[in-house]
């Protein structure tokens, strides 16, 4: 999967860039609308085309367990099934780990997870975690790696990191063979994922071992877990100056608007994060003059868009007093109307940040989303 560099910030370590897919060039820096089961929450993949959408991020592990990979298989792979002619990246089930403690049992050879809705016990390896990607035709694929809590005890931390390399060994090596055997997803890539918690130097040693594995791509895990902001910025620059400048590199679970330019300030390529949607089902509306909840009492009699200077669908039709009327009769369109302006908010920053790296003004752009954002 080749990555070109085609722009490079003089004063930052910010790009932009060009990953080609199967399903199209994705320009970076790009934001991955999170779509866990197939969907992303209240929204068609019209409307995520409508936004400017070039990819998205569903979730092996939970499609594994529903629908399952043979109907998925039958249906022609994950993007007839789910009706996304677009990128798709799958995350392989990693933060389920990290999430599910009471779930799962981990040992060097796989996870044991107890299904989260009927109680069934699967086991997943780095194998299988790759097989069932390749079923979905997925374009990026991620490997099985453990994510640890912060803080986390050095030993356990250094734990995490022996499991991720090895996985990421036998996971590249499983999907060497599955790009062999399969031509429908010759043209897909597997990411490598670096992990070592918040420990400087575990990190530089997992960014070493997958490196000299030669992966088509790179992540950053284990940030966003409870770390402090100073702490995560530090462990994301100090990864990405380890990681090769000729490949991808996504941070993921990020973020904010503000994590998103702090982390292209210092190189990073993809996001993902559900916080627009979930927020958006919440009343919670990101904008150019920062964050608003319009479900909020303030704005009962306001009949401005969310955002004057948004060209979405909502902002062109309704006014705030109108979704607050939504939110407060529990009626399903106000949820949609505000995920909507909210994805489409996240992909029109991500094209304003590349036209300011372009235009070699990234610095003053981000300065304007900190006085938008600053608490």
């Amino acid at each position: 999967m080749p990555f070109t560099i085609v722009h490079q910030d003089k004063k930052t370590k910010a790009r932009t860039g060009r990953l080609k897919t199967a399903h199209g060039d994705i320009d970076t820096p790009c934001f991955m609308p999170v779509g866990t089961q197939g969907t992303v929450k209240t929204l068609t993949p019209q409307d995520l085309r409508s936004c400017g959408a070039q990819m998205i991020l569903a979730n092996a592990y939970h499609l594994f367990l529903r629908p399952g990979i043979e109907l998925i298989r039958k249906a022609g792979g994950l993007h007839r099934f789910m009706g996304w002619d677009r990128a798709i990246l799958t995350d392989s089930g990693g933060y389920q780990i990290f999430s599910l403690a009471l779930l799962r049992k981990i040992s060097d050879d796989g996870v044991e997870f107890q299904s989260h809705f009927d109680g069934r016990k699967h086991f997943l390896t780095p194998e299988k975690v790759v097989e069932i990607q390749s079923a979905f035709g997925s374009d990026v694929f991620m490997p099985l790696d453990e994510c640890v809590h912060y803080p986390c005890p050095r030993d356990q931390a250094r734990l995490a990191l022996d499991r991720t390399t090895e996985w990421a060994r036998r996971s590249k090596a499983r999907f060497d063979e599955e790009r062999q055997a399969n031509p429908a997803i010759a043209g897909c890539a597997l990411f490598a994922i670096v992990q070592g918690a918040t420990y400087e130097d575990l990190r530089k040693e997992s960014a070493k071992q997958l490196i000299d594995m030669q992966f088509d791509g790179y992540a950053i895990g284990g940030l966003s877990v409870g770390e402090p902001e100073n702490l995560r910025y530090n462990m994301l620059s100090l990864t990405i100056e380890m990681l090769p400048p000729g490949s991808a590199r996504y941070l993921m679970g990020v973020g904010t608007p503000l994590d998103i330019v702090n982390a292209v300030e210092r190189g990073a390529d993809l996001f993902d994060c559900v916080i627009p949607t979930r927020f958006g089902r919440g009343g919670s509306a990101f904008t150019s003059e920062g964050k608003i909840t319009v479900r909020n009492a303030a704005f009962s009699a306001d009949f401005l868009p969310l955002d004057k200077e948004c060209g979405c669908y909502t902002c062109g039709n309704f006014s705030r007093a109108y979704i607050r009327h939504l939110f407060n009769v529990d009626e399903i369109l106000g949820l949609y109307l505000v995920s909507l302006h909210n994805i489409y908010y996240y992909q029109d920053l991500m094209k304003r940040i590349r036209e300011s790296i372009a235009n070699g003004v990234f610095p003053e752009f981000k300065r304007g989303i900190e006085g938008a954002y600053a608490d």
